[in-house]
């Protein structure tokens, strides 16, 4: 691989899709200025990521821009071919493209046909080989949960992106994919004044996708501690702002495997709240 994968932490920055997009771009250089150096997107939120992600690197220097994940339900592997790989000439180093399955509901929400999810995700990534010709994907990696869609992460693409999981599972994806496959998981932080109440009903939101809630069992989390999002799983999934708490649970993630460890603040606020805490300290201790 010819370009280097970020480590370090880096922020969760669904909040912008919620912002005006000019407010947006105000926001990203924002996030520079506080030494961030690489912000994480979604699709999800009914903003378009590719051009978000565009309208952010154009108005940064130096800020990487992930994109964790583009679904496969909304453009065919040609169309997915051309955006990233625009952006990878345009910004050469600092687009990283995720892509995922999504979830059944999201999926067939927007017309897509959630059938399996291995099978399809291999054929895409076939596809977007087939399709690329002479230009250059940026970085590659898959939102993965389960044991075969690591895998196919790590013999594949160029790493994987992890949310919803405990820091077993990034123990677990490290062994499974051997030590040159990057892996990015996701950690919860609960924002001051959202421990354990809000942060527990945010879980709550989450458990409602099927996805989240198997993967968790594979985890030795039962039925019951899923329904009631009970203490054993809020402490597994979710830290405190707090700078000895959320240092100490990066440190764990990065002794289990994982390379870069992705901050979402929780239950999701608005986007002056998260700005004011960057800039006010760092957002890994």
């Amino acid at each position: 691989m010819t370009v280097p994968l970020p480590g370090g932490a880096g922020l969760w920055s669904g909040f912008l899709d919620r912002m005006s997009a000019p407010d947006a771009v105000a926001a990203a250089r924002t996030i520079e200025a506080a030494g961030i150096s690489t912000i994480w997107l979604q699709e999800f939120s009914g903003v378009d990521p590719f051009v978000r992600a565009a309208l952010y690197l154009q108005a940064t220097t130096e800020l990487t821009v992930a994109l964790g994940v583009a679904t496969i339900h909304a453009r065919d592997p040609e169309a997915m071919v051309a955006a990233a790989t625009t952006l990878h000439e345009a910004f050469p180093g600092r687009f990283l493209l995720g892509l995922g399955t999504s979830h059944r509901q999201l999926a067939e929400a927007r017309g897509g046909r959630y059938e399996r999810p291995l099978a399809a995700m291999r054929d895409y990534l076939t596809a977007m080989d087939a399709a690329v010709g002479r230009r250059k994907l940026p970085p590659r990696f898959l939102g993965a949960l389960g044991p075969r869609m690591v895998e196919l992460a790590g013999s594949a693409t160029d790493g994987l992106h992890t949310y919803f999981c405990p820091v077993s599972h990034t123990a677990a994806a490290r062994a499974a994919v051997g030590p040159d496959t990057w892996i990015a998981p996701t950690l919860l932080v609960a924002l001051e004044g959202s421990w354990p109440d809000a942060a527990r009903e945010y879980l709550g939101f989450c458990l409602g996708m099927p996805n989240y809630r198997n993967n968790l069992r594979r985890f030795g989390f039962t039925r019951d501690e899923l329904d009631s999002a009970d203490d054993r799983l809020l402490d597994a999934l979710v830290v405190p702002d707090e700078p000895a708490a959320l240092s100490a649970r990066i440190d764990a993630h990065r002794a289990a495997g994982a390379d870069h460890v992705v901050l979402q603040f929780i239950p999701p606020p608005r986007g002056q709240v998260v700005l004011d805490r960057v800039m006010t300290r760092p957002i890994a201790p």
